[in-house]
């Protein structure tokens, strides 16, 4: 553990001293992983990938009868409470709440037979983000690295001045912050950097005013507060001076003190104020909290960030789940369909893969509410579920794999969460043989098995 002596009480950007950023990793979690890459690319060490994802965490696990995989001929205990309608794709149907998106069929792969097989929170959240069983409500503990953290070990940002990782306002997965979002053994340097988790878990019909991002507030360079943050590291020169003679730590000085100076004066303080945003466009996502996110996510990944969630909680619905559907999606279709045109309109589509997905799907059957609240829902079913991907230069206008007739289990093109974050390496070019090292280090590949779906690639 590297202890520096401080005279100065100045904090750094996050309200943090430099010792305490020092001793928790915190440079990392604030995006100064950066670093990290400049230096590897000085050095010829690592290439940059020009895409980028942007993935919509619908936490609680959403029904696929009610989204994307209606059964409209079904008996109307599986079928539940809505219609079907065309979407601009022949063949494709999605529930009569996604209008929007059925006009956006077109870019969409609709994932229909993607399954695990764990109706536990913990379990389905683990396996989803980072690929692999692990975690359980037993022992919540994450095992593994999420696929953020991993994409953001393996590429880095995509432009200086943006951190790599990022959650929108709070990366989370369960109630747990960043839960199986975050890194693992990878460490917190590849942590999701947090944006609100003063006014964070926000439901699809938050009416509070959105607070702007805290960090906005200290990127301002009043009275010389950036310089002071930046002599900080001036404090490191005792150090390296007297104990460094190979010249590393006045290398890692220069790269820590540039990411530092393009976090507090780059693109990061642009992407994250709304207020600089076209209302015409942020009218497009919705007014709303997951509208608000969802567009601020798309400005954060024009500015260079690889890998940003946008948590969309609350889809957890064992009874009242037509109200819960009529509630939640028609704020997702509004964001979702904002988001696809709006990377089509910027020319930014092909470099931005969006994945919309949760922790499993619900049963197929309705069931007759919960105790106290005897109206039919939906339990946790992870024998099927719906996946969208979009962009990243992927096919469109298509399905993959296919459920039964009452959507029990995949009859077609059966694929694991593994297959799907392999195919989402696959899109940024992240070699599937990668390692990683754990606390004991030992190299752990990034999946254990998993190919990307052949459909796709």
């Amino acid at each position: 553990m590297l202890h520096i002596a401080e005279k100065s009480s100045a904090r750094n950007c996050a309200g943090f001293t430099r010792r305490t950023a020092l001793k928790a990793g915190f440079l990392g979690a604030l995006g100064l992983s950066t670093a990290d890459l400049l230096r590897l690319e000085a050095s010829g060490a690592a290439k940059r990938s020009n895409k980028s994802v942007i993935l919509l965490w619908l936490d609680g696990g959403p029904s696929q009868f009610e989204t994307y995989d209606p059964k409209a001929e079904a008996p109307a205990e599986y079928r539940g409470p809505f219609g079907d309608i065309p979407t601009n794709v022949p063949g494709i149907r999605f529930s009569e709440l996604l209008p929007l998106q059925a006009k956006h069929a077109d870019k969409m792969c609709v994932i229909r037979s993607v399954h695990h097989t764990t109706g536990d929170h913990f379990a389905g959240a683990h396996w989803m983000l980072t690929g692999r069983f692990g975690a359980t409500s037993a022992n919540k503990t994450q095992q593994y690295p999420s696929l953020g953290s991993t994409i953001a070990k393996a590429q880095g940002s995509c432009a200086p001045g943006m951190p790599a990782y990022i959650g929108l306002p709070a990366a989370e997965s369960v109630y747990l912050y960043p839960g199986y979002q975050g890194a693992a053994y990878l460490g917190p340097s590849y942590e999701p950097f947090q944006v609100n988790m003063k006014q964070k878990y926000l439901s699809a019909n938050y009416t509070a005013k959105l607070k702007p991002p805290p960090i906005l507030a200290n990127m301002e360079d009043t009275g010389g507060r950036a310089s002071t943050r930046l002599k900080l590291l001036d404090q490191l020169d005792h150090f390296d001076r007297v104990t460094d003679k190979s010249g590393a730590m006045e290398s890692m000085d220069r790269y820590q003190q540039e990411a530092v100076d393009m976090l507090l004066r780059g693109k990061a303080r642009h992407a994250f104020d709304m207020e600089k945003e076209d209302p015409k466009v942020r009218d497009l996502y919705g007014r709303g909290p997951w509208g608000h996110y969802t567009l601020m996510a798309r400005r954060i990944v024009e500015s260079g960030a690889r890998f940003v969630t946008v948590d969309m909680p609350h889809w957890d619905t064992h009874s009242r789940i037509q109200l819960g559907m009529e509630q939640r999606l028609p704020v997702l279709d509004k964001a979702v369909s904002g988001l696809l045109q709006d990377l089509h309109d910027r020319s930014m589509f092909d470099d931005v893969l969006v994945v919309i997905m949760g922790e499993f799907g619900r049963t197929p059957k309705m069931n007759s509410g919960q105790p106290g609240i005897p109206i039919p829902g939906r339990d946790h079913w992870g024998q099927a579920m719906s996946v969208i991907l979009a962009g990243g230069g992927l096919p469109q206008g298509l399905t993959v794999g296919a459920t039964n007739s009452k959507g029990e289990h995949p009859v077609e093109s059966p694929y694991t969460p593994s297959d799907l974050l392999a195919t989402i390496y696959h899109v940024l070019g992240i070699d599937l043989d990668t390692s990683f090292l754990d606390h004991s280090g030992r190299p752990i590949p990034i999946l254990d098995g998993g190919k990307p779906m052949k459909e796709l690639v």
